[in-house]
């Protein structure tokens, strides 16, 4: 691990330590906004340990999901995004340069193809969530997770669009845990701190694959 790496992860810790005493969210926030954070900046960098941080991640965020009502966002945590992380362990082995993941790029008629099912999958499966009684924000949600579902695919195959796929599912996910802080929802203070988190990575990491795909 360079340098580099070990400092920023030192400094994702404890910000990640002071984020849980201010919010009172003393472990489970403090876990999910670390491996949060830590997932996306291994990401941006190529690097695999990535899967590791996403797969504790995926974990812990459905349980905070499921207690808020999210149960679109709990189920494919479980049954989606934890087995993607391993996918995408074994994914990436394949194409390792000098530690870090070969990117790609996708064409216009690819694009077209992931617009179009984001689309489709948000409003058929916010139709699923709005029939259970106690599911809160359903379309909301059901986007979020299409959206997020699509990118976390892309990151798998390697393709530098996963990073603006994700951006745009940022505002989502924003106004998502902005309406659950204002309602006092459990641990809504440090998912609204995640989502800033990776607001900001992700523009960190389109910057680095761009980048990478040039060379």
């Amino acid at each position: 691990m360079k340098k580099k790496d070990i400092f920023y992860t030192i400094i994702i810790l404890i910000f990640s330590i002071i984020c849980g005493i201010l919010s009172k969210d003393y472990f489970i926030g403090t876990v999910i906004l670390a491996c949060g954070l830590l997932n996306s900046y291994y990401a941006s960098n190529g690097k695999i340990i990535n899967y590791l941080f996403g797969a504790i991640y995926a974990l812990f965020v459905a349980y905070v999901s499921f207690i808020n009502g999210l149960y679109g966002l709990a189920v494919l945590s479980v049954l989606v995004y934890f087995p993607s992380q391993i996918q995408g362990y074994l994914s990436w082995k394949k194409y390792m340069n000098d530690d870090e993941v070969n990117v790609r790029g996708f064409t216009l008629k690819l694009s077209i193809l992931i617009v179009l099912i984001c689309i489709a999958g948000s409003f058929g499966f916010g139709y699923l969530l709005s029939l259970i009684p106690s599911q809160n924000l359903a379309f909301l949600d059901s986007s979020s997770n299409i959206i997020n579902l699509c990118a976390v695919v892309l990151m798998n195959l390697r393709y530098k669009e996963a990073w603006m796929i994700w951006l745009f599912n940022n505002t989502i996910d924003l106004a998502i845990w902005i309406i659950n802080a204002v309602k006092g929802t459990p641990n809504s203070i440090m998912m609204l701190l995640v989502s800033i988190g990776f607001l900001l990575i992700n523009f960190y990491g389109l910057y680095k694959w761009i980048k990478s795909e040039k060379k």
